[in-house]
């Protein structure tokens, strides 16, 4: 059990750090305070719901077909590899994170809804949540341990953004902040990468 709640906290810990259109725009409303928390709470809802779907959803259909499992794993190996690549890259030419200045202040429900498009439209989203994490967690003994764990990752995450990103604001809009994070995803997707080729 432990073992699976684990899997799924790293998994999605390595998955979700990377600085995507979502953890930007929590990061951002976070440095702008501007309903953040509410922002976060909302992000991690998404999550929780789109790993249980792609965990309990794919359990039944890859335990039923080993070649759609061998498949989904190899995919996932690619996937992981492409993320990883792409991380080096970003470390290799890094960016600081600019906050908005110049944008007033938002309603809620603007500001909500603006959150669930960044979350909701992005196919990278339900590549990540529902196909890998979800396929990764069907495979595992405990699948609502992993399912627990993953929760546990992307609730941490979006707590720290909402809330430690206001108050490290000078040091997160360094590019060499970016540059470490990124070299740290990198390693993380290679290291989630080997561990599949060795299980297939």
């Amino acid at each position: 059990m432990w073992q699976s709640y684990f899997n799924g906290l790293l998994v999605t810990a390595g998955l979700i750090v990377a600085i995507g259109a979502q953890n930007a725009f929590v990061l951002a409303q976070s440095l702008r305070r501007e309903h953040h928390l509410p922002v976060a709470a909302l992000c991690i809802l998404c999550d929780v719901l789109l790993v249980s779907v792609g965990v309990f959803g794919l359990a039944a259909v890859l335990a039923e077909n080993p070649l759609l499992l061998k498949i989904t794993r190899w995919g996932g190996v690619l996937f992981l590899l492409f993320y990883g690549v792409i991380a080096l890259r970003r470390a290799a030419r890094p960016k600081a994170l600019l906050e908005d200045t110049q944008r007033g202040p938002r309603s809620l429900r603007s500001v909500l809804l603006a959150a669930l498009a960044v979350t909701l439209l992005n196919p990278h989203v339900y590549l990540d949540t529902v196909l890998l994490i979800g396929s990764l967690g069907a495979q595992q003994p405990e699948p609502g341990a992993y399912t627990l764990g993953a929760a546990s990752a992307s609730t941490l995450w979006f707590l720290i953004l909402a809330l430690g990103g206001a108050w490290l604001a000078p040091w997160l809009a360094r590019p060499l902040t970016w540059r470490l994070i990124d070299l740290g995803v990198a390693t993380m997707m290679f290291a989630v990468a080997a561990q599949l080729v060795v299980l297939a």
